[in-house]
This record gives C-alpha cells, sequence and structure tokens, in this order.
C-alpha cells in the first residue's frame, strides 16, 4: 500500500490519488488531508469523488466521510456499472467527473456517470470548459467522453445535474509543445432565466468583445448565449481558443453587484495574457493533463512548476510514472520517460 502525505496540496492530490488507484489497482493510504486548509480535511465534492471511485471498483475505503484527515482506498476491478451520486448542493459536479476520465485506459464497456449538485461554481471548471474545452482536446490523444448538461446548478442551492459518457478509450501520446495560430474563440454565456430580461449573458459577451477591443487584440468570435431554468440564479462565460489541434479555455463566473460586462472582461482578460505569450496549454489544463502524460506518454509544455503542480507531481510519481521536468527556453518540458 502508498503511504500519502495530502498536507501539501487541496483536492486534486485526492482526486489523483483516486484515478491513478484504480487505473493501476494500487491501494493507498493518504494522511493529513488538506493539512493547511482550514478546515482540513475533505469536503463534501471529495466525498462524491471517493464514493464514485468505490462504486466503479467495488473499493474497500476507510475514512470516506467528511471532515476526515486520513483516507485508505483499496480498489478491486473497474467495471462500466452505471454511477449516480450527489454531490450536495453546489458541491462541483465537474471535478467529481474529472476523477473518473482516467479510468478510459482500464474500461471494457462504456461507462455512464451523472453527478448532481453544482455545474457552474467558483473554484472548479464551469461545466462548458468540460464540453467545450477539455473534450475536444482529450479527443486530439485519442481519449473520447461525452458530457450532457442535464440542468444548470448555481451557487448556493446547486440543483444542477451532468451525465458523462466515458469510452474504453488507448490514447496516444500526448505532444502539446507549441501553439498553432488562433482559428477562432468560441464564447459560451449562460445564465438563469430570471437573469433574461436584464440580457445578462448577452452582456457577458460584450464584455468579452469590448475588453479585446480595449486590448487591441482583434480576433474571431463565436458567440453562444444560453437562458437555462436553475434552482439559483447564476452566470458564466467560457472562452475557447481553437488553434488548430489544441484548445485553450478561460472562464469567469457572475457575482451580485457585479455588471456582466465586466464578468466577461474578467475571462478575456485571462485570455489576453495567455494569447501575449506562447504557451499551447492554459493554466487549469497544464495541471489536468498531467495525469494524461503519465498514462498515455508523450510531452507537454506548461508556463512553470507552480506548487499544484509539483505536488501533483509528486503523487504520480509514487504511483511509480517516471515524469521528467525541465526547464526550457520557452517554459517547462514535462516528458514521460519510457
Amino acid at each position: 500500500m502508498l503511504h500519502l502525505d495530502g498536507g501539501a496540496g487541496g483536492g486534486q492530490l485526492v482526486r489523483t490519488a483516486l484515478s491513478l488507484s484504480l487505473v493501476t489497482g494500487e491501494a493507498f493510504e493518504m494522511e493529513n488531508i488538506r493539512g493547511t486548509r482550514s478546515p482540513p480535511g475533505l469536503k463534501a465534492q471529495h466525498v462524491a469523488c471517493v464514493s464514485v471511485a468505490e462504486s466503479v471498483a467495488d473499493a474497500d475505503v476507510d475514512g470516506g466521510v467528511e471532515g476526515s484527515e486520513t483516507l485508505r482506498f483499496d480498489p478491486g476491478t473497474v467495471t462500466s456499472s452505471p454511477v449516480d451520486v450527489s454531490v450536495g448542493t453546489a458541491g462541483s459536479t465537474t471535478l467529481v467527473s474529472e476523477t473518473l476520465l482516467p479510468v478510459a485506459v482500464a474500461l471494457d464497456d462504456p461507462l455512464t456517470l451523472t453527478v448532481s449538485g453544482g455545474t457552474d461554481v467558483r473554484w472548479s471548471p464551469p461545466a462548458d470548459y468540460l464540453r467545450y474545452v477539455k473534450r475536444p482536446l482529450c479527443s486530439r490523444f485519442g481519449v473520447s467522453f461525452d458530457v450532457a448538461v442535464n440542468r444548470r446548478g448555481f451557487y448556493p442551492a446547486g440543483g444542477g445535474q451532468l451525465t458523462v459518457r466515458i469510452d474504453p478509450s488507448d490514447p496516444d501520446p500526448l505532444d502539446f509543445r507549441s501553439r498553432p495560430p488562433l482559428d477562432a474563440l468560441d464564447v459560451y454565456s449562460v445564465a438563469s432565466d430570471a437573469l433574461a430580461e436584464a440580457s445578462v449573458a448577452d452582456r457577458q459577451v460584450e464584455g468579452v468583445r469590448d475588453a479585446l477591443a480595449d486590448a487591441g487584440i482583434d480576433v474571431p468570435i463565436r458567440p453562444s448565449v444560453t437562458y437555462t431554468e436553475s434552482t439559483s440564479p447564476g452566470t458564466a462565460v467560457v472562452l475557447a481558443a481553437r488553434c488548430g489541434d489544441v484548445v485553450a479555455g478561460f472562464d469567469a463566473y457572475g457575482e451580485r453587484g457585479v455588471p456582466a460586462e465586466t464578468i466577461g472582461s474578467r475571462a478575456a482578460e485571462v485570455f489576453t495574457e495567455w494569447y501575449r505569450g506562447d504557451a499551447p496549454l492554459d493554466r487549469h489544463m497544464a495541471d489536468q493533463l498531467l495525469v494524461w502524460v503519465a498514462l498515455a506518454g508523450g510531452r507537454i509544455r506548461i508556463p512553470a512548476v507552480t506548487e499544484h503542480v509539483q505536488t501533483n507531481l509528486d503523487v504520480i510519481r509514487a504511483f511509480g510514472y517516471d515524469i521528467d521536468v525541465r526547464e526550457a527556453d520557452d517554459g517547462v518540458l514535462v516528458e514521460h520517460l519510457e
């Protein structure tokens, strides 16, 4: 059994450990979970991640409850039985989904995961990031999954639901070292029906346009505006920059008292920072793809080795994957050594 220290990071370490445990069959014990956070221990969405991992592999679990600072996880064989889990209120459905995506390499038949909770909540990827950024990017290296947003869930009530179908996949080695020219910038702006009269989703798009114009950036924009039923009012905007085989994503969430145009401009500002550099991946995707470099091989270029990246790499290496990280003229190269 592997012994892991969860004190240096957050929930990402738990999700990475669960993903790799499912794929490798290696049991682990993680102590001091979220030890530097207040409060420490597992939160509801981390418990939901444990629950879905337990379900697909009939795992033996100890400590998979809210507030626990120690988790033992001993998986059985991964199956394709449907999984249905509720995160509770506005816990992130996308982060729970992320935990299971790597089991694509261990499946014999498609697996359907239904997750209820928050589909578009802060500190996690919006549903449209998963649909329109990560899904097409993963398809580039042979990983296939579909995402259906059955209902949107915003903070604080949640009440949303995602269904994710994960197909058996044999991924090719990753190669994201350079960025092709930008083909288009898709803008996915969503808001609750209650905000339709104020044209909030439309105004978020205008905020994106205005911010890019102010920055002197002339790129083709393809807007998609949606108003939808939800328990709590809320908004989100996702920018998907399509550059040949590379997709990078940038997002922002609505806040009470903050104009919709400002929300759009926030997403545009993060895009602008990326656009003026030469990194192929956005900063969140760079971290998410580390597991796939381990599983599929290949190499990716990331802007820098942040503490978040380093702690994630530590967990991946603990499962026996030889990942090399070295400085390059145009960033940091992360490579799976055979």
